[in-house]
């Protein structure tokens, strides 16, 4: 095209890069700029064709209109203002910026000298300034046209005490899936095929819920070790997603793949990054926010203004105190929400989010904004409820409308099942919702998000392989990573022929399985966890874009992987069909759901209730749960027995009137259906979970085959 001699005046919003049709208006804020120019590049990226001052300044915001523009125009900026670090700007016009809306980007970033606001071998460090010009190291920002046609989509919108949550990477769920093509693989292409959405749906997976998909950097040094950032969370930009999330670079990918999760009423939730940006402390590189404005974009440590708070153990803290950068997370997930019909976000270190100057507080402008905005309040919101920072542990503590992940939960569960002594106690709390930490305003058991696995650890094979973690791969001499993560090998570190042992550790994991289906709250899965993923001990595999992350497919088509697989189905139908096991509310044991049925019940393996002696017995390795809800109408009432010991336990039943069937043995998944009216006792298998179905009318209890 060409170009006029200088920009028409524009308006100030909406901020970003908005074609009309008829050309695109380019909006940018900035509070201490003197001066933003548009750098318009051809269409490889390489050399830059025009260059525009903005013209016009309203409100802090830069804005000029460029006539004739179309989507797919390649374009960056640079800010002109003081270079003062110790009052914290950083301004450096001769490094290209990412414009903080951008929709897509091209091409990769380069690592380069050239990429930072100051000299990097200077015995001033970055008080210093550098001169040349990062743009042949930069991504180009893209005007895009988001139009898609999304038919007769709807949002799924699973209540939450159905819901069932995998956690997933885009690239790894299916990088070693050879029945596609190698240019779909680890791709949102991918997540279309109806063979992947099929075994989502023969687990029983609501809701997937993916690691970052905002586009992000590649750390330098993990280049250099000849590593890379796989998990993603670094992020450049929160509108445009991870060019290598795509097949052929459209993200209209994305929203085929939703709408293809959506038809088969499978839920999809991103894993944003809000908290920090891929910039990191004062002596990162100047790629966008830093180079806009670093007093405003960041959190600076107060006398000192040199210095970034550093809240997250990223570098950075992005400070969402300011009204415009509150504003751009919001526009964010708005864009992601309505733009791409996503259904609901969980925010990593949401802490960090709900931290004003004087600390962590939950009605906070973030909380205030996002549960009062009429389209977010509406999705499922879910917290990480920590950071490194000051204070920064707050499970519990988020406001109502989120989800909490329990950590708590998990570190219950695996001590539990590891065989720790006195346990059982918080073991009750757990299975019952974590009533004791959320049961506040108004909120249900489907806020603990209950996990025993999640993509930062162990995966559920390796708790049960392995009593240390294995990183060296990682290059950082095992020292990353959680040293303390409550597994335990069972008789030999890692992979092992011993048939006592492999039995043992199978049987590990089914019960542990079952305990986390058959737990009030909600259920999050680790993707691969349901046929038996291994990392090779590796608990911190951020690094590792290869098949120690990568899920492995050919395993999941083995016997032993396809008999798991069916056990997780199976028990997602039985949490399905049973209201007293999934329970939308809280239970006290003071309610009758039916004549002489109290909601929830604890016993012994002699079928007594438990005692205060029993809860401090700490060679106790049965705890029996009777829990019985009329969330879904008629009273529906379930046993739980769990057997933590080594040894086979002979346990009754509790006293009733009424006729129990057995819906789930882990020691034996296929053996169920027993029942009688007069079974007063069973025997539960060591490392082993039982569930009974009750009907006072001798009719059977729903089981699997009912759901």
């Amino acid at each position: 095209m060409r170009f006029p001699a200088r920009l028409m005046r524009g308006a100030p919003a909406p901020l970003g890069a908005t074609w009309d049709g008829l050309g695109v208006n380019f909006a940018v804020f900035s509070a201490n700029a003197h001066r933003i120019d548009l750098c318009v590049f051809d269409p490889s990226g390489r050399r830059e064709v025009a260059r525009f001052e903005l013209p016009e300044r309203t409100d802090e915001v830069w804005h000029g209109y460029l006539p004739d523009a179309r989507p797919g125009m390649l374009y960056g900026y640079r800010a002109y203002g003081p270079y003062e670090p110790l009052r914290g700007h950083r301004f450096n016009p001769h490094k290209l910026l990412v414009d903080p809306y951008a929709r897509a980007l091209h091409g990769a970033l380069t690592w380069s000298d050239s990429l930072f606001g100051y000299r990097v071998n200077s015995p001033r460090a970055d008080l210093s300034i550098d001169r040349r010009d990062s743009a042949p190291a930069m991504p180009k920002s893209v005007v895009t046209n988001d139009a898609f046609n999304w038919g007769d989509d709807r949002l799924p919108r699973v209540p939450w005490e159905r819901t069932v949550i995998m956690e997933a990477h885009v690239r790894g769920l299916s990088m070693r899936r050879n029945d596609l093509m190698p240019v779909e693989r680890g791709t949102f292409r991918a997540l279309s095929d109806p063979r992947l959405i099929e075994h989502l749906l023969r687990i029983g997976v609501t809701t997937l819920e993916l690691m970052p998909v905002h586009s992000f950097v590649k750390e330098r040094f993990l280049i250099e070790r000849g590593l890379t950032n796989y998990w993603g969370y670094n992020t450049l930009s929160f509108f445009a997603p991870q060019a290598g999330y795509l097949a052929e670079g459209s993200p209209h990918e994305i929203r085929t793949a939703i709408r293809r999760l959506h038809a088969a009423g499978i839920e999809v939730i991103l894993d944003v990054v809000y908290n920090h940006t891929c910039e990191g402390n004062e002596l990162g590189p100047t790629l966008c926010y830093r180079g806009l404005d670093n007093a405003v974009y960041y959190r600076l440590v107060p006398e000192d203004e040199r210095h970034l708070i550093n809240d997250t153990g990223c570098g950075n803290t992005l400070n969402l105190s300011h009204p415009r950068v509150l504003q751009m997370v919001m526009d964010s997930l708005r864009h992601w929400a309505v733009d791409f019909h996503v259904d609901g976000f969980r925010f990593d270190l949401c802490s960090t989010l709900g931290r004003e100057s004087y600390g962590f507080d939950p009605f906070c402008g973030f909380f205030d904004v996002l549960r009062q905005d009429p389209v977010l309040s509406t999705r499922k919101l879910i917290a990480e409820p920590w950071d490194p920072g000051p204070g920064g542990y707050q499970l519990g503590n988020h406001p109502p409308g989120f989800a909490e992940w329990n950590d708590r939960y998990r570190d219950t569960l695996r001590r539990f099942w590891r065989g720790d002594a006195l346990t059982r106690g918080d073991m009750a709390a757990r299975l019952a919702g974590s009533a004791n930490i959320f049961d506040r305003c108004g909120r249900r058991p489907w806020t603990s998000v209950n996990f025993v696995t999640a993509h930062d650890g162990f995966t559920l094979m390796d708790l049960v392989s392995y009593d240390h973690k294995h990183n060296d791969a990682n290059g950082e001499n095992n020292q990353d990573g959680h040293s303390d993560n409550l597994g335990r090998n069972w008789g030999a570190e890692g992979p092992t022929d011993d048939p006592a042992i492999l039995t043992v550790r199978d049987r590990v994991r089914r019960a542990i399985l079952a305990t986390l289906f058959f737990s009030q709250g909600t259920p999050m899965l680790l993707a691969g966890d349901e046929f038996g993923q291994s990392q090779n001990g590796n608990n911190n595999a951020y690094c590792q874009d290869n098949a120690t992350s990568w899920l492995d497919w050919p395993l999941a088509a083995t016997p032993a992987g396809q008999a798991m697989t069916a056990y997780v189905g199976q028990l997602a139908a039985l949490r399905a069909a049973h209201a007293s096991v999934r329970g939308r509310s809280y239970l006290y044991g003071k309610r009758e759901t039916a004549p002489g049925l109290l909601d929830i019940a604890w016993y012994d393996a002699e079928g007594h209730p438990m005692t205060s002696d029993a809860w401090n017995d700490e060679h106790g390795r049965i705890l029996g749960l009777f829990r019985s809800s009329t969330d879904d109408g008629p009273a529906d009432t379930t046993y739980l027995i769990m057997n933590t010991g080594d040894e086979d336990i002979d346990c009754i039943l509790p006293p009733v009137s009424g006729e129990w069937t057995l819906l789930l043995d882990s020691a034996d998944p296929t053996r169920t259906g027993t029942r009688s009216d007069r079974l007063a006792r069973w025997t539960v298998g060591a490392h082993a979970v039982v569930l009974f179905g009750f009907t006072p009318d001798g009719r059977h209890a729903k089981g699997a085959a009912d759901a």
